[in-house]
């Protein structure tokens, strides 16, 4: 088997959606609700709650028969997947994809008989299957990783790529580093239990791997719903779920869910390999329709080389600009910051963009000397984030039910596009390029991009112009 850190720069074009798909993305679970800001729809949390209470049902209906099927748990997920492939593409194009249709027509898998369940671990499930061979092979060179998915310390969620994703490693890509492929292996198992009707409400997803750039907390997946179907980090196609290992074991579990199984963990199968991503500059210098702009920018003040380099900062936050967000901006103050006159003030600028040592996701939060995945709950969440700009932060909303989210930066800046998961930290892609506000009254005012001229946007920046180095 061959793997190497070049993988990544195949799937780039797509590990980043562009923001039509976003918008598809939320028309895929908002079909049926008017068009409005998150924040606009918070007073129908009621009807949220009681479209996923049923969504739920429908799953754990599923569930029930996933358990009981006669036929070995993933190889059977697996067929059906394929043999009603073309009918779930039929159905994407007539609804522009609905997701509690998908996920009732890829997982009715247990209709054919009412059986005892397998009595397999996650791993003797994956070691077992004629679809996962080359998964199980290379997990069995790691003694460690076998005792681990055969271990009842935790429930795992393993997304196990099937043998076809192997074949789309390039035939001349060098083999990788044990160390390496090690990575590789535990970036695709979470320490916790995602079965799907949980990763549907979930936006990034815990791993095993654990790497010093991104802070103390693990590495994350992001799940997406899209034109793909659910897809992690938006480009490998989750083509069966709900995998249940099953062990009749006295275990002490408190999950609804588990109760129900006795489990070690649930499987869900990939088109793809999962790597591990690159960081955050290197994935804006890839992604040059995105981001030519911005990298522009970064390497014109010298923060591209600075962002990088890891040693500096211990995870971070990258609130980007996109090209369209810099179009935004008055031509006159465009060509002013990109001037040899506006070089300093285009640094102090970017500054105010960049949050180091705070990783903040949709769903989870990672401070430098912590980390606290559940303080961001469902409704409204704030906090203050401070930038490399000194003495200024950015003032962060996150309004969260479920799989809707929206995040506002300084109250009127959006993020277009959520959780481009980097080594280093997490990009948040933001509709306007953020500009520090302007004090009045001891009162901070925020103002229109067409308001703003470069006489105003220079008073704004110049108390932090004299300590700029470039």
């Amino acid at each position: 088997m061959k793997l190497s850190y070049v993988v990544p720069l195949a799937v780039l074009s797509t590990a980043f959606v562009l923001p039509d798909e976003r918008v598809i993305s939320q028309i895929a679970i908002e079909a049926h609700k008017s068009a409005g800001s998150a924040f606009d729809r918070l007073t129908s949390k009621d009807q949220v709650v009681e479209n996923s209470e049923h969504s739920v049902e429908k799953l754990e209906d599923i569930y029930d028969r996933v358990a009981k099927s006669s036929k070995h748990a993933l190889d059977t997920a697996i067929d059906y997947a394929a043999a009603t492939g073309s009918d779930i593409s039929k159905k994407v194009q007539q609804t522009g994809f609905d997701a509690s249709s998908w996920i009732d027509s890829t997982t009715n898998i247990g209709s054919h008989g009412h059986h005892d369940p397998p009595n397999q671990t996650v791993y003797e499930l994956i070691a077992t299957s004629k679809y996962t061979t080359k998964l199980a092979a290379a997990i069995s060179e790691y003694p460690d990783l076998v005792t681990l998915l055969n271990g009842t310390l935790a429930n795992y969620t393993v997304f196990a790529p099937v043998d076809s994703a192997f074949e789309k490693i390039p035939e001349d890509a060098p083999k990788p580093s044990k160390e390496f492929l090690k990575k590789v292996l535990l970036y695709h198992v979470s320490p916790e239990f995602y079965p799907a009707q949980k990763v549907l409400v979930t936006h990034t997803v815990p791993t095993a791997l654990t790497i010093d750039t991104v802070g103390i907390g693990p590495q994350r997946l992001s799940t997406n719903i899209g034109l793909k179907g659910l897809t992690v980090n938006f480009y490998s196609r989750i083509i069966a779920i709900n995998i249940v290992s099953q062990l009749f074991l006295s275990l002490a579990i408190s999950s609804t869910d588990q109760q129900k199984f006795g489990t070690n963990g649930v499987i869900h199968g990939l088109d793809s390999l999962l790597v591990p991503p690159p960081n955050a500059a290197d994935i804006i210098t890839f992604l040059p329709g995105q981001f030519s702009t911005l990298e522009l920018g970064l390497t014109k003040t010298g923060l591209l080389a600075a962002i990088n380099d890891t040693a500096s900062h211990y995870g971070g936050t990258l609130f980007a600009p996109s090209n369209f967000a810099f179009q935004k901006l008055p031509a006159k103050i465009t060509g002013f910051l990109f001037s040899s006159y506006g070089t300093k003030y285009l640094k102090a600028l970017l500054q105010y963009h960049v949050v180091a040592n705070q990783t903040l996701y949709s769903d989870a939060y990672y401070a430098a000397d912590s980390v606290d995945e559940s303080s961001i709950p469902k409704g409204i969440f704030h906090i203050d984030l401070p930038t490399l700009l000194e003495g200024k932060s950015l003032a962060v909303d996150v309004a969260r039910y479920g799989r809707l989210i929206e995040i506002k930066v300084n109250a009127f800046a959006r993020v277009d596009i959520e959780d481009g998961i980097a080594a280093d930290g997490v990009i948040q892609v933001v509709s306007d390029v953020l500009i520090p506000p302007k004090r009045i009254d001891r009162m901070e005012k925020h103002c229109q991009h067409e308001e703003l001229t470069v006489e105003e946007l220079k008073d704004r920046l110049k108390p932090f112009i004299d300590d700029i180095e470039l």
